[in-house]
C-alpha cells in the first residue's frame, strides 16, 4: 500500500515537528501538547475530511506558541472553547476518552488505594509492602501511617505499637529464613532479595490499613472525572479531602475534561446521587436486618456461588467469529458431538499456549463464575487491582477473623503477631464506638478478613488464576488463584484444564528467588553491554 503524504511547506513542516513524532507516515504520535488540546484534536477530526497534521495546522497552530514543551498548566483557548462547545454542548463524553493525565497519589491510606483503583478504565502502579519495609519512622517523626485528630492520640499510640512489632519481628523473621533457606549457588545479592521478600511477605499482615502507601494513575478525563466525583461521594473523610486535591491538580492539565464537576447541575447532582444510592442501600439492609457482622465459622473461603453458562456456550462463542452459520446452527451442530470430541474442540480453541500470556479469544467470555471469597485483607488488596472482572466488597471488620502465619510461628514471632491482632481489634472497637465508623478499619491489621465477590468470565478467569497461582506470588492470594481453579475444575472441567499454567504447588519456599534471580541477571548484562 503506498499510503497519501500530505505535502507541507518548509513553515509548515517547522510548525508540525515538535508535535508530531513524523510528518510523513500513516501512524504518529502527537507530543508535547496539553491533553486537552489532544482532546479537542481529536474531537474536531471527527468531523474534519481532511489529515489531523492539515487540521492542526488549519485551526490549532496559531494557539500553540513556540518552544519545548508548550502550555504547560494551561490550555490553549480556542481548544478549551472547542471543548467546550462539542463536549458539553453535545454531551459527547466519548472526547474525554482521548485525553489523559498522568497522576501521583502519594501518602493514601490503604483504605483510600482501593477507592483509588475501583475505576476500571485506567491503569495503576501500587507501591509494594513486599519490597518495601516499613520499619523506620518517616523523616518527620512517627511511622508511615496515616492520622488526623480526630482519630486521636489512643489511635496513634495503638499503631505506634503495631509498627514496633513489625520493626522488631522483621529482623527475627530473616535471621530465621535466612537459616531455613542458606545460600546455595545463586547470587549472594538474589539470594537476599529473595530473603527479605520472604520476611516482608510474612510479616504484611501486621501492617494496618491506615498504612500509607504511593499510587501512579494513567487515565482518561472521562475516567478521572468519575473518580474525583466518587471520592467526593465517599464517607471517608480522607477520600472526600483526597477528591478535592486530585481536582485541584487536573484542572492544572486537563481543565475542560473536569469542568462539570464543579457545576451544580453535573457534578453537584451526580455526587448527590451517589451518596443517596450508598444511604438507601444502607437503609434497605439495616430494615432486612444484614447489617450484623456473622462471625467466621472457617476461616478463608473461596465459594462458587454462581455459574452462568455451559460449555457448550463457550464452544459456540469461540467458533462464531470463524463461521458463517448463525448462532443456532452453531448450536445445533455441537450438540451433535460426543464428550470427548467436545473436550478436543475446547483444547483445540485454546492453543498450545506455551505462555500464560497468550490467551484464547472473546468466545471464552461467553462462560461467567461469580465467586463469594473470604481472605486476609492483604490478598484482597492484590486480587483487587484486576480490572476486567466486577470485585465487590464489604466493610473491613474484625468479625471474620484473621490467621498466624506457621511461618511466623516457627520463627518465634507467633506471640507477637498474635498481641498485635489483638491492640488492632481493641483500636478498632474503640473507634467505631465513638461514632467513627468508616475511620474504624484504619486499625485493623491487614490479617484480618474481608468479604468479597469476584464475578469475571472464563477468560479473565484464566488470566488470574494461572497469574496468581504463580510460585514467586503470596501465599495467600495463590491459594485464592488455585482454589478457584479448582471449584472451576468442578464445574467445567475441560475449560479448567486449558488453563495449564495453573502453579497448584504449596510446599514453603522461598517466593521471590526466581525473579531475584532473574533481576540479577539482567543487571549483569546490563553492565556488560
Amino acid at each position: 500500500m503506498r499510503y497519501p503524504v500530505d505535502d507541507f511547506t518548509d513553515e509548515e513542516r517547522r510548525l508540525l515537528a515538535p508535535h508530531f513524532t513524523n510528518l510523513d507516515r500513516p501512524v504518529f504520535c502527537l507530543v508535547n501538547l496539553p491533553e486537552t488540546v489532544k482532546g479537542a484534536l481529536f474531537a474536531r477530526y471527527s468531523r474534519y475530511s481532511g489529515t489531523l497534521r492539515r487540521l492542526y495546522l488549519e485551526e490549532f497552530a496559531a494557539d500553540i506558541p513556540e518552544g519545548g514543551r508548550p502550555l504547560d498548566g494551561i490550555e490553549g483557548e480556542r481548544a478549551a472553547r472547542l471543548y467546550e462547545r462539542v463536549f458539553l454542548g453535545y454531551g459527547d463524553d466519548s472526547i474525554a476518552q482521548v485525553g489523559g493525565a498522568h497522576l501521583a497519589c502519594e501518602w493514601s491510606s490503604n483504605l483510600l488505594t482501593k477507592l483509588l483503583q475501583r475505576g476500571r478504565l485506567a491503569a495503576y502502579l501500587e507501591q509494594s509492602t513486599r519490597y518495601i519495609p516499613y520499619d523506620r519512622p518517616l523523616p518527620g517523626g512517627g511511622y508511615r501511617y496515616y492520622f488526623d485528630e480526630e482519630l486521636g492520640e489512643r489511635y496513634r499510640a495503638a499503631l505506634d505499637e503495631l509498627f514496633a512489632i513489625y520493626s522488631r519481628s522483621l529482623e527475627t523473621v530473616q535471621a530465621w529464613a535466612a537459616e531455613r533457606w542458606p545460600r546455595r549457588d545463586e547470587p549472594e545479592s538474589a539470594w537476599r532479595g529473595s530473603i527479605r521478600a520472604k520476611a516482608l511477605d510474612l510479616l504484611r499482615g501486621l501492617l494496618p490499613a491506615a498504612t500509607l502507601s504511593h499510587v501512579g494513575v494513567f487515565a482518561s478525563g472521562q475516567a478521572y472525572e468519575q473518580l474525583v466525583m466518587r471520592l467526593l461521594a465517599s464517607p471517608l473523610p480522607e477520600a472526600r479531602a483526597y477528591g478535592e486535591l486530585i481536582h485541584g491538580e487536573l484542572k492544572q492539565v486537563i481543565p475542560s475534561f473536569v469542568a462539570r464537576i464543579e457545576r451544580p447541575e453535573r457534578g453537584g447532582e451526580w455526587v448527590g446521587y451517589l451518596r443517596e444510592r450508598r444511604e438507601a442501600a444502607e437503609r434497605i439492609v439495616a430494615r432486612l436486618g444484614l447489617d450484623t457482622p456473622e462471625p467466621a465459622d472457617g476461616g478463608p473461603s473461596v465459594e462458587l456461588v454462581h455459574v452462568d453458562g455451559t460449555e457448550d456456550d463457550l464452544i459456540a462463542a469461540a467458533l462464531y467469529e470463524s463461521s458463517a452459520a448463525p448462532e443456532e446452527s452453531i448450536r445445533e451442530r455441537i450438540s451433535e458431538l460426543g464428550s470427548e470430541e467436545r473436550a478436543s474442540l475446547i483444547a483445540a480453541l485454546a492453543g498450545s499456549r506455551r505462555n500464560r500470556r497468550h490467551r484464547p479469544g472473546r468466545g471464552w467470555e461467553a462462560v461467567r463464575y461469580r465467586f463469594e471469597i473470604v481472605s486476609d485483607y492483604g490478598g484482597f488488596r492484590d486480587l483487587q487491582r484486576h480490572r476486567l472482572l466486577t470485585c465487590q466488597w464489604q466493610r473491613l471488620g474484625p468479625d471474620l477473623g484473621a490467621g498466624i502465619p506457621e511461618e511466623v510461628v516457627a520463627a518465634g514471632c507467633g506471640a507477637d503477631y498474635e498481641r498485635a491482632l489483638e491492640a488492632s481489634k481493641a483500636e478498632f472497637e474503640r473507634l467505631a464506638a465513638a461514632g467513627l465508623r468508616e475511620q474504624a478499619p484504619y486499625a485493623l491489621c491487614l490479617g484480618y478478613r474481608i468479604r468479597y465477590v469476584l464475578d469475571l468470565n472464563a477468560r479473565e478467569a484464566m488470566h488470574l488464576c494461572e497469574l496468581r497461582s504463580g510460585r514467586e506470588g503470596h501465599p495467600t492470594y495463590r491459594a485464592v488463584a488455585q482454589a478457584m481453579h479448582e471449584r472451576i475444575a468442578a464445574v467445567h472441567p475441560r475449560v479448567a484444564a486449558a488453563m495449564s499454567h495453573v502453579d497448584t504447588s504449596s510446599e514453603p519456599r522461598l517466593e521471590r528467588i526466581m525473579s531475584e534471580i532473574r533481576s540479577h541477571r539482567r543487571r549483569v548484562a546490563a553492565q556488560v553491554a
